[in-house]
């Protein structure tokens, strides 16, 4: 399979790439700077994921599209998400899986809004989750198979497994989940159906 990754670097993402090259898929990885170790099956594009141009270089070819985007106090996300969608549907490229927040899943505690609205999370700033809503809402008017996997807490570390996934909302009392396991489900989708058209709420 051929996929192309956003985000290779960051925490997440180089987790999804080892996993993805470990498994024999071509890569196609869009970055600033050189900080990809090279690899038979890496080809690394240097550029912005702010610039239609260079998405459309990364996204030429792809079967799948994963982006591990994140925020970074940003608007890198949101800049970048419409350039991805137009360009996936220009080379009839229908499936994408992106990492977003706990904050865009819905609240448990008021109907009708997510959690970073309903008071679930204890974050007082809510920029990133902002973003993310943002991005989801892109992708649920894209008409593209998406999946958008929402970790809580996310701290770095090995995948353990047994942890737990409930589609639109966080698992009961999920506190957080490593970005090793993050990583592993989210490449498990490559492989699934089950959660196209969904977020993803993951946790211990």
């Amino acid at each position: 399979m051929k996929l192309t990754l956003f985000g290779a670097t960051g925490r997440v993402g180089s987790e999804i790439l080892k996993r993805a090259l470990a498994d024999g898929h071509k890569v196609t990885a869009l970055q600033r700077s050189p900080k990809l170790d090279t690899h038979p099956d890496l080809e690394t594009i240097f550029g912005n994921v702010r610039n239609s141009k260079d998405i459309e270089r990364s996204i030429a070819g792809a079967d799948v599209v994963i982006s591990a985007l994140g925020t970074d106090k940003t608007t890198t996300l949101t800049d970048a998400m419409p350039y991805i969608i137009e360009s996936m549907k220009r080379h009839g490229i229908n499936r994408i899986i992106t990492i977003g927040t706990a904050g865009i899943l819905d609240s448990r505690l008021e109907e009708g809004k997510l959690r970073y609205q309903g008071g679930d999370s204890n974050r007082k700033l809510t920029f990133a989750a902002e973003q993310h809503d943002k991005a989801f809402r892109m992708l649920a008017e894209s008409g593209l198979d998406w999946t958008i996997i929402c970790p809580t807490y996310l701290p770095d570390g090995e995948a353990k497994g047994a942890y737990r996934v409930e589609k639109d909302y966080l698992p009961e009392d999920g506190k957080e989940i490593s970005t090793g396991d993050t990583a592993e489900f989210a490449y498990r989708q490559l492989e699934s159906s089950e959660f196209i058209g969904s977020r993803v709420g993951i946790a211990y």
